[in-house]
């Protein structure tokens, strides 16, 4: 019987190998001779660039960049074995998890470190990338990554601007004159599920700034200030970005890739399931595990089970989701390929003690669910 297990991290637990291996061991349990396929995934967040690195048996580049905060971060890029990929997660340039909860205001905070990831791959030869847009802790609309590619972004005096949200108020002229020409030789594939605009009720600054350190004072200004530049860029480009589809990803960011870079935009499940070869290893599939910390209304949206569920669907294999916590509206995901989800907790504590017996946790499911899917098969038969 053939297994494929391709879950997601389990977020300040395991990551997606680690999960992979701690479902193989359960599910070896209950079937000493499975044919298992381990296929670690993610979707456009963190362990994107992990997952394709693995899947490509490609290598990681480490450098040191500006963080959200101007201070230096150590991040990393990826090269995929093609050697001409590069794929990088904005997260570790310009991502919550580099500003301590204290910290976070998105009225300061800046995308120009996420720049100059893209800069030293320019620099080492790439010009074909993968950028992976979750988790930022910014509402800049990318304007501290045009910074650090050669834009200039200047004020009524002609002085630059400085860093963060709320300087996009101040912005007069945006001079291209000095714009890393590697950009126009360069692919640019956008791994998101946001489709939201730029601007608005719907847009960046009010649905997600608030998740970024954002007042309700602090969510009009960046509103404000996101209109500001989207009616720069269209007298400058022509490109109206205001209301545009997916514009809003990622603190706006999605906004710059659509105005300045030949980019397309797809599901980061959909490229990490691509390039990790999950359709074909899906073939002659018996059943498919996979699963990640929370599941719940959300992941319907393009989150790595309902990416996963999905392309099973059309093979008719049964999918198996062990989730971390179960939250509220899951129905809907059982008219997409899921065929039940499984709490990993199997008894009251705390948070912290379940992450850190998460691997346990994770073996024991997936043995449980293992046999009672082969219970279930010798029943029919």
């Amino acid at each position: 019987m053939k297994i494929v297990i391709a879950p997601d991290s389990y977020k300040g637990s395991l990551s997606s190998f680690e999960a992979s291996k701690a479902i193989e061991r359960g599910v070896r349990k209950a079937l000493p001779d499975a044919i298992t396929e381990l296929v670690p995934v993610a979707d456009g967040g963190e362990g994107t660039m992990d997952s394709l690195v693995a899947a490509t048996n490609g290598r990681k580049v480490e450098v040191a960049v500006k963080g959200p905060l101007l201070d230096e971060v150590q991040a990393a890029y990826g090269i995929l074995g093609d050697q001409e990929t590069c794929v990088i997660e904005m997260a570790s340039a310009s991502g919550l998890c580099l500003v301590d909860p204290g910290d976070l205001n998105p009225l300061i905070t800046t995308t120009y470190g996420t720049g100059e990831l893209i800069q030293k791959a320019l620099n080492a030869g790439c010009r074909k990338f993968i950028l992976a847009i979750g988790g930022s802790a910014t509402n800049d609309a990318g304007v501290g990554m045009l910074q650090a590619l050669g834009m200039r972004i200047l004020d009524d005096e002609g002085k630059t601007i400085g860093f963060g949200g709320a300087e996009l108020l101040r912005i007069s002229e945006i001079n291209m004159e000095d714009f890393d020409p590697r950009i126009a030789e360069s692919e640019f594939l956008i791994a998101s599920d946001v489709h939201n605009p730029l601007v608005g009720p719907d847009g960046a600054s009010y649905v997600f700034g608030p998740q970024k350190g954002a007042s309700p004072v602090m969510v009009d200004i960046l509103d404000k200030a996101l209109s500001s530049w989207a009616d720069l860029v269209e007298i400058k480009t022509g490109i109206h970005l205001h209301d545009k589809a997916g514009a809003g990803a990622a603190g706006g960011i999605g906004s710059a890739f659509q105005a300045f870079f030949r980019a397309e935009t797809k599901r980061g499940i959909d490229i990490v399931m691509e390039y990790a070869k999950l359709r074909e290893k899906m073939c002659d599939a018996d059943c498919v595990f996979t699963g990640e910390g929370q599941i719940d209304y959300q992941t319907a949206s393009g989150k790595t089970p309902m990416g996963v569920a999905q392309e099973a669907k059309k093979h008719g294999i049964p999918v198996f989701v062990l989730a971390g916590s179960i939250g509220t509206g899951i129905d809907s995901l059982y008219d997409h390929g899921i065929t039940s989800v499984h709490s990993l907790v199997n008894a009251p504590m705390t948070l912290m003690e379940a992450m850190e017996r998460g691997a346990e946790f994770l073996e024991l499911s997936a043995e449980q669910v293992m046999r009672t899917f082969l219970a279930s098969i010798k029943i029919r038969g």
